[in-house]
């Protein structure tokens, strides 16, 4: 007898689990699915030697490639609400994977609910205005334009009758996340900004990400964008002056925009060049989340180093 059947007929729908499809289960997407006991798990992924670590956490994995368009075939139908947060290639102004995934989803029954990691990069230097969700996009990296090629393609898919809520996210730090701490570039000694010269950077602790993931699963409303970001209101300097410091470091040395144009790689220059604060209204008043870690501060001192 099928699990949603009695011998009295079907079950009423608040007793099925719903399912929940994760495409690109990292960390965030681990910490998600911490966050979601009473539905049926599910991921996509690459890699055999994962599956291990997947069914340990109570999902169940699906292997395939968003490269592989055909590896895709059996996504059709199977989430009812689907996270996607794996990103996009590392090349070109397109995203295909988030394309390959919309066909697939399409041969199936429509998920209700799709929510897509993206970057509060879309909007480019903002020369550190505040920066609300209404904005318009102003990508100046291919990295940027990426995202905004599958933030369109995704609402436009979504009018077919999929809620597609987005999500910017700036930094994602955690002390207990690889490479979640600003500690190793400290001990390397990369510079940063002069004060004159200096950019807003903006960041979210892993798990209040995680937690908004899974709010907008179930609240987000449709073609809305949400700013997933703390509080902190921090300099990138500041920043790292203020890390520094918490882990007993010399802070790091002070570059003019023209002297950090001639040592620095473009990766981080392209950080550098952009400056804006975010508002966060959308994700408190319609999301209903209170941060558990409403400044960086917070959030790096919350495991002793």
């Amino acid at each position: 007898m099928p699990v949603t059947q009695t011998p009295l007929g079907a079950l009423p729908a608040r007793f099925r689990r719903a399912r929940v499809l994760i495409v690109g289960c990292g960390d965030v997407g681990l910490r998600a699915a911490q966050r979601l006991p009473h539905v049926r798990l599910l991921a996509l992924t690459t890699s055999a030697e994962r599956h291990a670590q997947l069914r340990a956490a109570g999902i169940t994995p699906l292997l395939g490639d968003l490269d592989a368009a055909p590896s895709l075939r059996r996504l059709a139908g199977l989430g009812q609400r689907v996270l996607h947060l794996a990103p996009p290639p590392g090349q070109g102004v397109h995203d295909p994977r988030t394309q390959a995934l919309l066909r697939a989803l399409q041969r199936g029954p429509r998920p209700r609910q799709l929510v897509y990691g993206s970057t509060t990069g879309v909007y480019g230097d903002c020369a550190g205005a505040w920066v609300s969700e209404e904005r318009a996009v102003a990508p100046r990296t291919p990295r940027a334009q990426r995202r905004v090629h599958a933030e369109r393609s995704l609402r436009a898919w979504g009018r077919g009758g999929t809620r597609v809520a987005i999500l910017r996210i700036p930094g994602i730090y955690a002390p207990n996340r690889e490479g979640g701490t600003p500690e190793a570039r400290l001990r390397r000694g990369t510079p940063v900004l002069r004060p004159e010269d200096d950019v807003f950077t903006n960041h979210i602790h892993a798990d209040d990400l995680a937690r908004a993931c899974v709010r907008a699963l179930w609240c987000g409303a449709a073609e809305r964008v949400y700013h997933v970001s703390d509080d902190s209101g921090l300099r990138m300097g500041e920043y790292f002056d203020w890390a520094a410091d918490l882990y007993g470091l010399p802070r790091p040395p002070r570059l003019s925009w023209e002297e950090a144009q001639a040592q620095l790689p473009s990766t981080l220059l392209s950080f550098m060049g952009e400056s804006r604060r975010l508002h966060t209204r959308r994700l408190a008043r319609e999301l209903r989340l209170c941060l558990a870690y409403p400044t960086v501060v917070q959030g790096l001192q919350s495991v002793k180093h």
